[in-house]
């Protein structure tokens, strides 16, 4: 019933908007204030010329996502975005656990007007929260609609009972391609080049050549201890360092929680895979060799970051995001032989890994108009500017002459906007709203992904060859040549060594209300979160009793329903993504 209230009521919104006169070309008919890309998207779909209403719109929007560089659209990429479109985000972005401030607004039956939920969508989708995009986009979001594509907006229907369109896929770029890793697992540069470039392929080869390092420099030049391998547990940050690398470096792509069969779909909860109980077996035993920093699972994400910045950390597992602000402080300082290569690390030789395992299109996680929306009309126009050329153009590259210019027909950043970007990151953001993915507007409507030409024949992304090596500095060049290597990512495997992932990714997949997954899913994390550091820290001889401790709970807990329940989950996404 809800979702024939929610129909009905679009039907009466649009129905007011066409009565207004309210069509154009969707706020795309500016000057080259962000880049004129000669794109053509602009004259699609339902285009009349009548005027487009950028009169001043203040919209009220969550996103289940942190975003502490947010300025409130008062950068200088936010400001042309309200120059173009009239309006403004009031804008709150999670802080602390994002699933309770969803239920929260779910209960409250009053609703922003823009909402990015993620996964728990559903909860506003159950409780009538969200209008069905499909009409809106198909008579006032031309751009949106080019960017996704035919697939693009198979993938965005809700489920398979339910072909609605509630959230704008926003975390995935279509047809995206990756040129530079940012994971693996990470060495200090001056430690490879003293070991010689070995290969490093194993967690056996990362281990020699930390402790190879460590026999010869056991302190720094202060003569405090330099550290083998450090963690960061703190809260979700578990997810990235201590338990993800348990699949990634066992041949099982990133499924969250739940290893799947590429062939079968068949489920596990992947924590109970045998040769992952041999990875937390491998971390057990750096801690017993003193090569694990015995803080790693009480230490707080500010602290992880400061110890970064000294220099005295030798190895992480971690992404380029999470330790960033350590490894540009010791950047600042010019110790840039104390930065950290990508490296492609598995349990052993026998198993692939698995960072770039392709997943397709994802759709899924994105953006919606909630059903409070003081106007939808404008809302979808807003989210279609920013899907436009000129609006993707804007939110990657910012403005031309001032963060880029156009020489011989191809867009260049200067060398002092390049600087400021990757070494000043937090105040360059604050300051124009640009950034790498999570940036303040890159997730805010449909885009297309690293590697996609836009008309003029350049990138609609800055993430391409040769502006990441842009990025790179000289001891990193250094690196990457004695690995007769370009980029990090021509280390690891690449896409076309697997199979696409016809589901996606399950982590992506939006969980029913109803479902009991939500509740098994916080008992099998918090068991999980408690024995597996309890396992890496115990003593050698008692790993395995520990471990059986362990796998003894998650049975209690009901795991192989939860891995009944999600392979039902898994099956309908690739029966609603194919049929």
């Amino acid at each position: 019933m809800k979702a024939k209230a929610t129909a009905l009521t679009l039907t009466s919104i649009m129905l007011l908007g066409v009565l207004a006169g309210c069509g154009g070309n969707n706020g795309n008919n500016g000057n080259a204030a962000a880049g004129n890309t000669g794109g053509n998207a602009t004259n699609a779909g339902n285009a009349t010329n009548a005027a487009e209403d950028i009169s001043p719109l203040t919209m009220t929007f969550f996103s289940a996502d942190p975003n502490p560089n947010w300025t409130g659209m008062q950068d200088e990429v936010g400001k042309v975005i309200t120059e173009k479109t009239g309006v403004t985000l009031n804008a709150e972005y999670a802080v602390g656990d994002p699933q309770q401030k969803v239920a929260l607004i779910a209960a409250s039956g009053e609703y922003p007007d823009l909402i990015s939920a993620k996964t728990d969508v559903s909860k506003l989708v159950d409780a009538g929260a969200m209008l069905d995009l499909t009409d809106l986009i198909e008579k006032y979001a031309p751009n949106i609609k080019k960017v996704l594509g035919e697939e693009g907006m198979k993938r965005s229907r809700y489920s398979d009972d339910d072909h609605a369109i509630y959230a704008i896929p926003t975390y995935a770029g279509v047809d995206n391609k990756y040129f530079d890793a940012g994971g693996g697992f990470e060495l200090q540069h001056r430690a490879v080049k003293e070991a010689g470039y070995p290969a490093i392929k194993t967690v056996q080869d990362y281990e020699n050549v930390i402790k190879a390092y460590l026999e010869k420099h056991p302190t720094d030049e202060n003569g405090n201890k330099n550290i083998g391998l450090t963690l960061n547990a703190d809260d979700w940050y578990m997810y990235i360092t201590v338990t993800n690398p348990a699949f990634i470096t066992t041949g099982s792509p990133d499924d969250g929680e739940y290893a799947i069969d590429i062939d079968t779909q068949e489920v596990t909860y992947h924590f109970r895979r045998p040769a992952e109980k041999e990875y937390f077996r491998w971390l057990n035993h750096m801690n017993d060799i003193g090569l694990l920093d015995p803080e790693s699972f009480v230490q707080k994400y500010d602290q992880y970051k400061a110890k970064i910045a000294t220099g005295r950390v030798i190895g992480l597992i971690d992404q380029d995001w999470g330790y960033g602000d350590g490894e540009r402080a010791l950047k600042a300082e010019g110790k840039l032989d104390q930065g950290y290569g990508h490296y492609p690390v598995t349990l052993s030789e026998e198993y692939k890994e698995t960072s770039f395992w392709p997943t397709g299109f994802m759709g899924g996680n994105g953006i919606g108009i909630s059903v409070d929306a003081k106007d939808p009309v404008r809302a979808i126009k807003f989210l279609d500017y920013l899907a436009s050329d000129e609006g993707q153009v804007l939110v990657n590259w910012g403005i031309e002459g001032k963060h880029y210019n156009v020489v011989d027909g191809k867009r260049v950043i200067p060398e002092d906007v390049n600087d400021r970007k990757y070494n000043d990151t937090t105040n360059f953001q604050k300051e124009t709203g640009l950034g790498n993915v999570g940036s303040n507007y890159a997730l805010l409507s449909a885009h297309y992904g690293d590697g996609v030409l836009d008309p003029s024949g350049n990138y609609y992304t800055t993430r391409f060859p040769e502006q990441v090596t842009v990025g790179y500095n000289a001891v990193e060049k250094e690196t990457l040549a004695a690995y007769k290597a370009t980029t990090w990512k021509d280390l690891f495997p690449s896409e076309d060594e697997f199979k696409v992932k016809p589901w996606g990714a399950a982590w992506n997949i939006t969980i029913p209300g109803d479902s009991e997954i939500v509740v098994l899913d916080n008992k099998l994390k918090d068991i999980s979160w408690k024995r597996i550091p309890e396992a890496i820290l115990s003593k050698p001889a008692d790993f395995d009793k520990v471990w059986d401790a362990y796998m003894a709970e998650l049975d209690k807990a009901g795991v192989t329903k939860a891995e009944d329940l999600r392979e039902e989950l898994v099956k309908q996404r690739v029966k609603l993504w194919n049929d």
